[in-house]
């Protein structure tokens, strides 16, 4: 059950639940009021409302507003590294590992709960704590990406890093603008073309001696 789905659960006032079960629900009741009003319009009375609790209860949790937004955007920089490093993980296969990567930028993007927007369109970024938290998350997923291409193409790490930083970026914003455009290309195939477009480029460079040529299955 998500956060969100959570706070649904136990929106009525006067549900005692245990601690980590109000936090979760919290979260998730802040995270429906910062998707949809931005984190300056936001304020602790629309998230308690909103999560069915009164305010001192909510404070009781998070001393303030900004700590509760670090504490979702924590939770929600971790999600999306974890997509790209089972992405990775899920095949030895390097065009499907490419396909696969797209995917999980898609898949957060287009989770109804909205949180990509607190990672990639925060109103906040002008906030050492949160651009430090969004610069970090983009470099973690780059460093996975860059690990596997420079174990198979041997390909310096400075390389390596630079063309990881490019496909996690076309990802993220090429999703985006997929989701905000309601495009009528459905998610596979906006992934699938996205896909054909990046692999013409990896592809070009061959694996590791040692590995042989890259994956003739994408040629």
């Amino acid at each position: 059950m998500t956060a969100i789905e959570q706070t649904e659960a136990a929106r009525p006032r006067g549900t005692r639940l245990p601690r980590r079960a109000r936090r979760n629900q919290l979260l998730g009741a802040a995270q429906e009021v910062f998707v949809a009003q931005g984190y300056h319009s936001a304020a602790m009375d629309d998230i308690a409302e909103r999560a069915g609790v009164s305010k001192p209860v909510l404070y009781q949790h998070f001393p303030g507003k900004l700590e509760l937004y670090l504490a979702l955007l924590d939770q929600h920089c971790e999600a999306l590294l974890q997509a790209v490093r089972t992405a990775l993980a899920s095949t030895t296969d390097n065009k499907l590992r490419v396909e696969a990567t797209m995917d999980a930028y898609f898949a957060y993007v287009e989770d109804e709960g909205g949180a990509f927007r607190l990672v990639f369109e925060s109103d906040l970024t002008n906030e050492p704590a949160v651009r430090e938290r969004v610069d970090r998350v983009s470099l973690q997923c780059a460093e996975a990406i860059s690990d596997v291409i420079a174990e198979d193409t041997g390909l310096s790490k400075d390389e390596s890093m630079l063309l990881a930083v490019g496909l996690g970026g076309v990802s993220q914003v090429v999703a985006r603008y997929w989701l905000s455009s309601e495009s009528a290309i459905p998610r596979d195939k906006a992934v699938a073309l996205l896909t054909s477009l990046a692999w013409r480029g990896i592809a070009g460079f061959p694996l590791h001696p040692a590995e042989g040529q890259l994956s003739a299955e994408g040629h």
